[in-house]
């Protein structure tokens, strides 16, 4: 069997993480896919005040999960803490389904989910960097993989909870979000043995029962404070905003610590967790400007099968699960032959691909029909490029901080790195109000909302473009910096 194909073959450890991620996103992106639809028909919110607010529980969300890395580092361990926020995101998704629209369930249902996730998201791709060697070619294989379990879980739901939504409502819906959590913590239970030895330095002591009281109790107090900022966004911002300062201000006293070859690794890391900050601006845009597009403005169908629009979402997954397994086998390929991308221009060529994916609406618009309906393959062609550019630069990004950081702050700067993902949902939510019609338009049409969105996407392909284009001109000193120590 060639070196190439060894992408597939990866350590034991590697399939329980997979099938534990799978399941978790399941619930996750069942959730996310209803969210803001639910705000506007549940919770009689408007457009705009629904996209800020879904930025402001997904910026919440992001924003907890280098606290949850740093636990999970140094307080009571990744597997712990793992199993403990999918736990409190189990109970989360549980609460969504009980509140039956009343605002302070909501609000605490939201708390959960935060904080749950929180606790969980950084840990199972810390754990799964530690099942390498440094300098293991299997790496951006494995963790593009990985990406696959993410977007399996997610392309599943997406069809699946919308579905079910409508014909049951929306307590089954989140109902089956709560039992995609109990399959994501029961088959971790189950094959616990197989990353009995790999884990931090808590995971493989003697559980201390004072962390775990303290943890335990910040758990509830946190899901408490999430549910209270979610009910008052200027707070929630705010302490986005120092959340973000604290973690790249520990981030700087690292690299300031550090010094040769590690020094400028941790740099280039840092440059591009910011890149990745429009990138996921763009991403954002799925559950609530592109969802929303699509619900006003697409032909409700593909191939000529009607179709639920919200589940337009699960084209973003779909491509992803087409396109991973091909480029994990050239990532594998191209490195063992010396021609593969660095991780920069990779990065670069991702952008490049998701300015294309909302520069090509606009276009569609243009073919619109009378009453301002564009046809689906445009929202398909959208979703092609938005996923392989995501693959190039999400799908990448843990294995760039993997690659990059000491393994003693593998989970922290994981964690950071998610960060980048809440300072964009804040962002994203604002971005995706522009594409509002105002209330003092009156009875709005698909004529008028289409307008709104062409231009819109237009700025977004735009500036998307012009960042592309930075990132293409600064990629070689960024790859030099990387490459700086390896020729010794």
């Amino acid at each position: 069997m060639s070196s190439s194909a060894n992408v597939l073959r990866q350590p034991k450890p590697f399939y329980i993480i997979f099938i534990l991620e799978l399941w978790e996103r399941f619930g996750y992106y069942g959730l996310q896919s209803l969210l803001a639809i639910y705000f506007v028909r549940q919770m009689g919110m408007d457009d705009a005040t629904s996209f800020t607010t879904f930025g402001a529980f997904s910026a919440l969300v992001f924003g907890l999960v280098a606290i949850g890395g740093f636990i999970g580092d140094r307080v009571i361990g990744t597997k712990r803490t793992m199993v403990l926020g999918a736990l409190v995101l189990a109970f989360g998704y549980l609460l969504m389904g009980l509140a039956d629209g009343t605002h302070h369930l909501v609000y605490l249902a939201l708390g959960c989910i935060t904080v749950g996730n929180g606790l969980f998201k950084a840990n199972p791709s810390s754990l799964l960097s530690k099942c390498y060697k440094k300098g293991d070619k299997r790496l951006d294989g494995a963790f593009t993989m990985y990406y696959m379990a993410i977007n399996i879980g997610a392309f599943i739901s997406i069809i699946l909870v919308p579905v079910l939504t409508d014909h049951f409502g929306w307590s089954v819906g989140f109902f089956t979000c709560t039992l995609g959590m109990i399959l994501s913590v029961g088959s971790y239970w189950l094959l616990r043995s197989w990353v009995a030895d790999i884990g931090s330095a808590p995971d493989l002591a003697p559980v201390n029962m004072k962390y775990m009281a303290l943890v335990l109790t910040g758990t509830v107090a946190a899901i408490f404070l999430s549910a209270w900022m979610l009910k008052n966004l200027t707070v929630a911002h705010l302490l986005l905003a120092i959340v973000s300062s604290l973690v790249v201000m520990i981030f700087l006293r690292e690299i300031i610590a550090s010094n040769g070859v590690e020094q400028k690794k941790m740099i280039v890391a840092l440059i591009m967790m910011l890149q990745a900050v429009v990138f996921f601006i763009l991403y954002m845009q799925m559950p609530t400007s592109l969802n929303f597009f699509a619900i006003n403005n697409v032909e409700h169908n593909i191939l000529g099968l009607a179709i639920n629009p919200v589940t337009f979402q699960s084209l973003n997954p779909f491509w992803i699960m087409l396109a991973g397994p091909a480029l994990a086998y050239a990532y594998n390929h191209m490195g063992n032959s010396g021609r593969d991308l660095s991780m920069p221009m990779k990065f670069a060529v991702g952008m490049t691909l998701c300015s294309i994916s909302f520069l090509i609406l606009p276009l569609g618009a243009h073919f619109a029909n009378d009453r301002g309906i564009v046809s689906s393959g445009w929202i398909i062609a959208s979703y092609f490029f938005q996923a392989i550019g995501e693959l190039l630069i999400s799908g990448l990004g843990l294995a760039m901080v993997a690659h990059l950081v000491p393994q003693r702050l593998t989970g922290f700067i994981m964690g950071a790195w998610f960060l980048t993902s809440a300072a964009a949902s804040a962002i994203g939510g604002f971005i995706a109000s522009l594409t509002t019609v105002p209330a003092s338009y009156g009875t709005v049409d698909a004529l008028q909302t289409l307008s709104v969105y062409s231009r819109v996407f237009m700025d977004i392909g735009v500036v998307a473009a012009v960042i592309a284009g930075l990132m293409f001109l600064t990629a070689p000193l960024l790859t030099r910096m990387i490459n700086s120590g390896n020729a010794v």
